[in-house]
């Protein structure tokens, strides 16, 4: 018993440091690519199980991949568009599927609506909520009406694949965030970390600003949080794990 507990300990203060270490870097320059390397570092497996959850064309994904061939990948994105480059991207990985639905609290459909440039095409911004100040702070990006997409609620989804733990959620739901955690409050409570955007303004209807997010996460730690402007990511850990 006394081992164990030692070990533990053990563990728990070597987690501590990597995350104060992780904490301490973030203020410097640093590569996309090295982001990834220090947070899956964290994940402390070969293998671990990692939600990417608004993809996009999947470039997050892939570099997981390439930093643990074998991690299990499940990526959800409801842009035809985004989701056509992800499939024509993903190759011949077999650890990283693609499933073209948006997570949120329900199941069944709801109005996406898709982004926009007017230099070049821009799917970067669609979300099921209706755009508000993202129409202001970004003007080159127009929305130029909601599409139909399949939603589905994601502790739904991880009961019918049989995920009973995640090691990663790796999100970008733009203002959607609130959605994701009401349809998936059993998931998250065996998630260890969330990585996710938000913004303090309301840049879609209702998109709720991080202090919120965190009101709704009571069992997460903040790690580290990386501004950029009118929004930004943060890392976060559930201390329960």
């Amino acid at each position: 018993m006394e081992v164990g507990r030692y070990l533990k300990e053990g563990l728990l203060i070597s987690l501590q440091q990597r995350l104060r270490e992780f904490a301490e870097g973030i203020g410097k320059p640093t590569s996309s690519l090295k982001v990834h390397r220090q947070i899956v570092s964290l994940l402390e497996k070969p293998d671990p199980v990692i939600l990417d959850i608004g993809c996009n064309d999947g470039s997050d994904a892939r570099r997981f991949l390439q930093l643990r061939p074998k991690a299990q990948l499940f990526c959800f994105e409801p842009d035809p568009r985004a989701a056509a480059r992800c499939r024509e991207n993903m190759g011949p990985l077999d650890r990283m599927r693609l499933f073209e639905v948006a997570i949120s609290d329900r199941n069944g459909r709801i109005d996406f609506h898709p982004s926009n440039g007017d230099a070049k095409e821009w799917d970067l911004s669609g979300s099921i909520r209706q755009p508000k100040n993202h129409l202001s702070e970004y003007q080159w990006v127009r929305f130029d009406g909601p599409i139909s997409v399949e939603t589905r609620r994601l502790d739904d989804w991880c009961s019918e694949a049989g995920l009973e733990s995640i090691d990663l959620i790796w999100m970008d739901v733009q203002g959607a965030e609130s959605d994701v955690i009401a349809g998936g409050k059993e998931t998250l409570n065996n998630t260890r970390f969330i990585y996710t955007e938000y913004s303090d303004q309301e840049l879609y209807e209702g998109q709720l600003p991080l202090r919120a997010i965190l009101d709704l996460l009571p069992s997460f730690e903040l790690v580290a949080q990386f501004p950029r402007g009118v929004e930004g990511d943060v890392l976060l850990r559930n201390t329960r794990l």
